[in-house]
């Protein structure tokens, strides 16, 4: 009853089964570069699939017109790899709308957490961490710590970052703080589109010990108190910075809003022979303002 209700609600992403469609059916949203065909993405892929088969279904959705062909929405190089190798049919995931997928998701790239969850899948389907390595390109130590990526950062901030590429040791130092540093760093860095490891220390030294998972050991020739002060500014920066994010939007209607009625002013010929006469500083603003607008 409660599931029958939800699904009234709420509208399912993807349709109940998964079909096997032919891959002639299928037309990508977009062509893939030759620097992608060159890359060791591309080569990672191939090597999965021709050693363990596919791991994550491509997601397609039906065309409008014509409910026999389907657009590709994510897997571009799966399907290229599967074309190459002469498969002449796929198992999809038909999505029932490609409203949560922007264009960046339409990018074949795998992120990190999703390569995480890819590997799983396929320890949980009996690979063996020997053969996953060969599919990959990797050495074995390389498998196992990105089947331990996620182990010690809470859900939150594994949400938050599923479709970024993080790199594995920026997720090692969010595993030093507790859940919700975890998450507020999760969302500095996203904020900021910064997720190197360079960015991520400093995000851990600023964080207080109560914040941590481990005390910070001392760092030598900074006092208790210098480094206190280190925590406090940062804090503030946090602060300062989310607040301006939160504002920006209102900010930018607020001045889009306001430089159009400049641009209004300027269009009356009384009103330009007036500030001309009386505020001649006054004007050349103005019309600076107005022509920003215009390159803008």
């Amino acid at each position: 009853m409660t599931a029958s209700i939800t699904n009234a609600l709420v509208p399912l992403s993807f349709e109940d089964i998964s079909l096997r469609i032919p891959i002639a059916e299928i037309m990508p949203l977009k062509q893939l570069s030759p620097a992608a065909l060159r890359s060791v993405k591309y080569a990672q892929i191939a090597a999965s699939i021709a050693e363990v088969g596919i791991i994550e279904p491509p997601v397609v959705i039906r065309d409008r017109r014509g409910p026999d062909k389907y657009h590709l929405l994510d897997g571009h190089i799966r399907l290229d790899v599967l074309a190459k190798r002469g498969d002449v049919e796929v198992v999809c995931l038909v999505a029932t709308e490609d409203e949560a997928y922007t264009y960046n998701r339409r990018v074949s790239r795998i992120a990190t957490i999703q390569e995480h969850q890819m590997i799983l899948k396929a320890i949980e389907k009996g690979v063996p961490e020997e053969r996953l390595a060969r599919a990959l390109n990797v050495n074995i130590a390389s498998i196992r710590s990105k089947k331990a990526l996620l182990d010690g950062i809470c859900a939150e901030a594994v949400d938050l970052l599923k479709d970024k590429h993080v790199p594995i040791n920026t997720m090692g130092q969010l595993k030093k703080m507790k859940p919700m540093r975890q998450i507020e760093v999760a969302q500095l860095m996203i904020a900021m589109n910064r997720f190197n490891l360079a960015y991520a220390t400093s995000l851990v030294a600023a964080t207080p010990d109560s914040m941590l998972v481990r005390p910070k050991k001392k760092i030598n020739g900074v006092s208790d108190e210098q480094l206190a002060l280190m925590e406090n500014e940062t804090a503030t920066l946090d602060r300062e910075f989310k607040t301006i994010e939160h504002d920006y939007g209102a900010d930018h209607l607020d001045l889009v809003l306001a430089t159009g009625y400049v641009q209004r002013l300027l269009g009356n010929v009384r009103v330009v022979r007036y500030l001309a006469q009386s505020y001649p500083e006054l004007l050349s603003e103005f019309q600076k303002m107005a022509e920003q607008r215009r390159a803008a």
